[in-house]
Parts: structure tokens; sequence; C-alpha cells
């Protein structure tokens, strides 16, 4: 055996390192710390864009105002802060159908209902951290291979640049995403409800500001959404779109010429924004609901998407990872300084019963609203509409409809 650490992350995307970043703030200093990554970080660029990694890709993430105050713990909301677009309001319709409602950040006395940042700018905040931390060990490119629980711990194999390592730990958290090949080999079943839709995405401009208003628009094919992003100039005529559509229907937009997206989309979403005319690079990919039937054992605990990979309807699915982490912390922090170790089943346990009516919420949420607002029922449909118009009318039932969408309703924010 060359090595042993406290706790390993394998997995260096935007759940490894808000991990590797926690951990690191809220653990003592003699905890050991191993972030395993197989494609090789960028450096932290200060201006310019930031070389592309997969897990830092065109996509953009709505990060919630409980978010935010996790990142402000961990020291990355201030690097974040110039690339971040704040979600002053949120306009929630149905297409062809009377119901509507506005969210707005002041009837709450919120600086924002959210916030919108390209993951691009994301990855590069998390990284500055990551280097000036200097708490985390970090090896990549390199990635776990193999694992072996033995007793009390985990034995590892690390492979990279042509070479192979052994290694033992106390605790391997596994963040290697919806697909990982990690849960699948320690035999952790996944539960999967294919959606038979695809998220279409990019980066639309628009001829009209957004004024930092989000829409999320329900058609009769899939939710629509438009956030707002900031361009490199600070102007506001720049949102990213996330668009469900049936698989075939996700791929010719992808591929069919700029003018007949843009008239399609803007046939779908009307002209709230006025004329849409430009629109970026298209990415079109599968949506599922995906469920790892564990989620904690001995010395292991699967995080992130390798978790739950949620349906981007309310954009929930990252943000309910960040609480995810930002828990796992707590509980580690409180059980290392009662003398257990890091990998302690009992503590393990504690902290998936703690996130567990989070879980079940956030993911009930993301499942259900989008089958709501496509079923065909005329009476249905009129329900809808009328509790949309009641949110208007309702502010204590619309004020718990925000504090859920936010990720504070648990936290007495």
């Amino acid at each position: 055996m060359s090595d042993h650490f406290d706790i390993v992350i394998a997995g260096g995307g935007m759940v490894g390192i808000s991990l590797a970043l926690q951990l690191g703030a809220v653990l003592p200093a003699q905890t050991t710390i191993l972030l395993v990554e197989s494609v090789p970080i960028p450096a932290a660029v200060e201006g310019g864009v930031p070389d592309y990694h997969p897990a830092f890709d065109a996509r953009s993430t709505a990060l919630s105002y409980s978010s935010r105050q996790i990142y402000d713990d961990m020291n990355v909301w201030e690097g974040l802060r110039r690339w971040l677009c704040a979600i002053e309001s949120i306009h929630v319709s149905s297409r062809g159908r009377f119901g509507s409602t506005l969210l707005q950040a002041s009837d709450y006395r919120w600086p924002a209902l959210g916030y919108v940042v390209e993951n691009a700018w994301l990855g590069n905040a998390l990284i500055q951290q990551l280097y000036r931390q200097g708490r985390v060990e970090v090896r990549c490119p390199a990635k776990v291979v193999g694992v072996r629980p033995e007793g009390k711990s985990v034995t590892l194999e690390l492979e990279g640049e042509g070479s192979k390592s052994r290694l033992s730990a106390g605790l391997l958290l596994v963040a290697d995403g919806a697909n990982s090949r990690l849960r699948d080999q320690l035999g952790m079943a996944v539960n999967e409800k294919p959606y038979r839709q695809h998220a279409l995405v990019a980066n639309i401009a628009s001829a009209e500001p957004h004024g930092g208003c989000a829409y999320e628009r329900f058609t009769d094919t899939g939710p629509l959404a438009l956030l707002p992003l900031l361009k490199a100039d600070g102007t506001e005529n720049r949102s990213a779109l996330v668009w469900t559509l049936p698989a075939e229907q996700a791929r010719h937009l992808r591929d069919c010429d700029e003018a007949e997206f843009l008239q399609v989309l803007q046939e779908r979403f009307g002209y709230r924004l006025g004329r849409l005319v430009k629109v970026g690079e298209r990415h079109a990919y599968p949506l599922s609901l995906v469920q790892s039937s564990e989620q904690v054992r001995q010395g292991i605990v699967v995080m992130g998407n390798a978790a739950h990979a949620l349906h981007p309807v309310a954009g929930q699915g990252f943000n309910l990872a960040l609480r995810d982490v930002a828990e796992l912390g707590r509980v580690l922090s409180q059980g290392i300084a009662a003398g257990l170790a890091p990998g302690d089943l009992e503590m393990l346990q504690r902290y998936q019963q703690r996130q567990q009516t989070d879980q079940d919420r956030t993911i009930q949420f993301s499942d259900r609203i989008p089958a709501l607002f496509m079923h065909g029922d005329p009476v249905l449909g009129l329900g809808r509409d009328l509790a949309l118009a009641g949110l208007d009318i309702m502010p204590s039932l619309k004020r718990e409809f925000v504090r859920y969408a936010a990720g504070v309703a648990g936290n007495g924010s």
C-alpha cells in the first residue's frame, strides 16, 4: 500500500470540486483529502475564456438563493460575482392558456431569487478557490478504476498517464456523474426513468434586454426556459435556453440553420424579449430521472448526479447536490470532532437521513411538473391555469412556493 488518505473524492467536476472546498474548509487540518479527476484540470484565469473542461461545458447553471449562501461560506462567491446575472423575477406561463404568475425577489426583500452563470465561469471560480485554499491534494489526469471495501476502509486502484497505483481511504466520495462507473462497479443499482425527451441548450441573443427576468414557459411538447445572462460588456440581451423536446425534434432543431431555429423558437416563446436575433452553439442530450438505490455504505457515499440526476425544468439538480455537499460537511465535521472515523456507517446514515426529505421533495417536484403541464386533459388544464393565477392572489402560498424553489424552505431563511 503506497498511500493512505482519510477522504478520497472521485470526480473533479462541479460537485467534486465543491466537495473538496467544503471539506477543506470545515474539517480539521490533519484530515487528509485527495481529489482524483480523469481530465486535466485547467489553470484558473483572471480574464479571458477558461480552457475547456468537459464538466464545465457550454451550458449554464441556475444557482438558488441557498446555493449563494453555501458558496459564500466556501469563499467562492466573491470570485464568481462578476460573471453572475441575478434573477430578479421569474415569469411562469403555459402556452395557449390564461394562467401565469410573476415571482419577484423584491416581494421577499431578497437581493435575487437566484443567479445564472455559465458553467465555464463557475468552473473557473471553483478552480481558483481550490488552488487558493491549498488544502486538498489533486491527482489528474487520473481515475479510480477499482474499489475494494476492506473492513473500516476501502482500497482504491488509480490509473493515470500509463501507470497504476493503489491507496487506501477511510471514506470514498463517488462524484463521477450520472453514468457513474464506480457506482456500477460497487453494485449499487440504479432506478432510471427515461423521459423520452431531449434537452436542447443554447445561448440566445434578443433585441430587448431581459431585465433580470427568467422565463419558464410550459408547452405541449415540454417546458421552455430562458434564463438571463450577462454579456461581457454588462448588457442584458443574452439568455440561456433550456428547451425540452421530443428527441427527433430536438435533433432537428440542433442541426437546422439559424433562421429556421429562431423562427420556431420565436413562435413557441413569443415576443416578451422582442425579436430573437441570434443563437450560439446548440447541444442536445437525453433526459432521464436517475436515482441510485443506495447512497451510503461503510466508507462510501455517492454524491451529485451519481446519486440523483433530475429533469432540468426547475433547475434544482445542482442546487440539491450543493445542499447535500453542505450537509455532508456538517455531519463529517461533527462526527470527526467526536472521534469518529470519516467512513463510520452510522455517521453517514445520519447524513442521508437528514437530507432524505429535501431529496424526496426536490426530486418529486422536478419529476411531476413537466408531466402536469404537458397533460392534455382540458379539466386538468383549467386547474393548472387556476393554480398559476391563484399564486398571485394568495401571498402565503406564493411565498412558500418561492421558498421551495429557492432551496431555503427548510433552513428558516
